[in-house]
């Protein structure tokens, strides 16, 4: 999985940070984000989803990476 953000719908109310602080950190002084992993291990997904779920402006998504398989 790969965490998608639209920086123009955060307003940084650190919703994802409280729900999966391994992968988000917002700041306190500007509310800006960063997400600290893109592609977090497979053990911190139900928290990213619940930070996805919770957003309360939606600005997170999640999008399944293809894995490349060798034949």
């Amino acid at each position: 999985m790969k965490i998608k953000v639209d920086y123009v719908l955060c307003q940084g109310h650190a919703v994802c940070m409280s729900e999966a602080p391994e992968v988000f950190r917002v700041d306190d002084k500007t509310g800006e984000l960063t997400v600290l992993d893109e592609t977090p291990a497979q053990p911190l997904r139900a928290k990213v989803e619940l930070a996805v779920k919770y957003c309360p402006t939606s600005a997170l998504s999640l999008v399944e990476e293809e894995v490349d398989e060798e034949e």
